[in-house]
């Protein structure tokens, strides 16, 4: 069974920087799909960024310039480098990883909280 945990949230002013990490831990066979949603208190989940196994990486329009989702193979862990950050930025974000194309297995970190205002 695959565990993903999650790290790097906290309290940051307008203008600045996190970077968000997520280790897999456990048997995981791939990464066919990778990503990070947040959710904004009040509206549902939404998709922030992807990286497939193979292919180019996708982000949302709102964050599109200023974050950066990469993958360390070597470390099974995630990373979203969020620069420039805005108080609409403000979520509980959560990575998700799906091991296998034709497989229902679908994992999701446990959510850490980004919090913007000055």
């Amino acid at each position: 069974q695959v565990q993903l945990e999650e790290a790097g949230g906290g309290l940051v002013q307008p203008g600045g920087s996190l970077r968000l990490s997520c280790a897999a831990s456990g048997s995981i066979s791939g990464f066919y799909m990778t990503g990070w949603y947040r959710q904004i208190l009040g509206k549902q989940r939404e998709l922030v960024a992807s990286l497939p196994n193979i292919g180019r990486t996708n982000y949302a329009d709102s964050v599109k310039g200023r974050f950066t989702i990469s993958r360390d193979n070597a470390k099974n862990t995630l990373y979203l480098q969020m620069n420039s950050l805005k108080p609409e930025d403000t979520a509980v974000y959560y990575c998700n990883v799906r091991p296998n194309l034709g497989s229902s297995a679908n994992y999701w970190g446990q959510g850490t909280q980004v919090t913007v205002s000055s």
